[in-house]
């Protein structure tokens, strides 16, 4: 292949700042960023990196993600939140991992199942809420899901492979996906197709959401999507259904929006029995800034990009809290967020 015509080339921006592409509004120039909107593109992709010896990074929406100040020069960074796709295929909702988790609460509400109301404002692509099994109270990702499509990086074919749901080891937040070099490129639901008329509005919808183009990873601009979609079914008499207004009431009173995040930073240890944010809570460090960064002074578990942040101010914060925890309370809390 020549040099004119490669994936990488085809492919790939150059020299883009990788803060537009985290909620947290970190990030350092990437020499190369690519956002494929197919599986066989991300194939090609992938197929050039490896041909020409040069190391990738793969990531969603960069809602659990902090990226580094200063990132390698010779690292492909490779975005799949414009592999977004929403289909009916066999009687069965077929999603790209691009796709929002929050749309499926919308596609949900307009086919009359309250199943899908726990995504709702779950920031993040369905891929990377796969990958660490994403839940909101007693509900996880993986109770929606009947098959998931990957591809395997140690396939020299990188053909698209499928595995069901129950055998995908799912855990609170852990999936076999974590414990193999495979990428997720989409699922198909347990979540019946209940009409035409849901299909339709699903379509329109999904334009919606793609009309916004390359759009940053913004939290504020995410809510006001969201939000603004569920008052537009309402104005159609498709009823918000209490639940939904649960999470809006419990997101916007714990101000998740408010400042560039990554939502919640830490694991909770369940063998403990406290959560994270509450025993940051217990030892006052809520509201403790360095740098640009503050632990948020409504939510323990979560650290802000209050004032242009740097990484190096995010990771001080994080280790502040990690060491604070272990010295009073006997252990390390385990990170949620992604350190790249």
């Amino acid at each position: 292949m020549t040099l004119h015509t490669s994936a990488i080339d085809r492919l790939c921006k150059r020299n883009v700042e990788l803060a537009a592409f985290s909620t947290y509004g970190i990030g350092g120039m990437a020499n190369y960023l690519a956002m494929p909107e197919s599986s066989s593109d991300l194939a090609d992709l992938l197929q050039d990196c490896n041909k020409r010896g040069i190391p990738w990074y793969i990531f969603g929406m960069g809602s659990n993600i902090l990226f580094p100040d200063e990132p390698k020069h010779d690292l492909v960074f490779i975005s799949l939140k414009n592999l977004v796709e929403l289909q009916v295929s066999n009687g069965k909702w077929y999603v790209s991992s691009g796709t929002p988790m929050s749309m499926l609460s919308l596609m949900g509400l307009m086919g009359g199942t309250d199943l899908l109301d726990f995504t709702f404002l779950l920031p993040g692509c369905l891929g990377a809420g796969i990958y660490m099994n994403a839940k909101y109270n007693a509900r996880q990702i993986c109770d929606i899901l009947d098959v998931v499509y990957y591809i395997d990086t140690t396939d020299p074919s990188l053909k698209v492979q499928s595995l069901a749901a129950a055998d995908c080891l799912f855990a609170y937040k852990q999936s076999i996906f974590q414990m193999n070099p495979w990428i997720i490129v989409g699922a198909d639901l347990n979540i019946p197709v209940s009409s035409e008329e849901q299909i339709d509005m699903t379509s329109v919808l999904l334009k919606d959401w793609k009309a916004r183009g390359s759009h940053p990873s913004s939290l504020p601009s995410f809510f006001s999507f969201f939000l603004g979609e569920v008052h537009a079914l309402a104005g159609k008499g498709i009823e918000t259904p209490q639940a939904m207004l649960d999470i809006i009431k419990y997101r916007t009173s714990k101000r998740h929006f408010d400042f560039p995040s990554c939502g919640s930073v830490f694991k909770n240890n369940y063998d403990y029995g406290v959560a994270v944010g509450s025993l940051v809570d217990q030892l006052n460090m809520k509201g403790t800034e360095y740098g640009g960064a503050i632990i948020s002074p409504h939510h323990g578990n979560m650290i802000l990009n209050q004032k242009n942040a740097k990484a190096a101010d995010i990771l001080y914060l994080i280790n502040l809290i990690s060491e604070s925890i272990n010295t009073h309370y006997g252990f390390v809390p385990e990170p949620e967020i992604v350190l790249v």
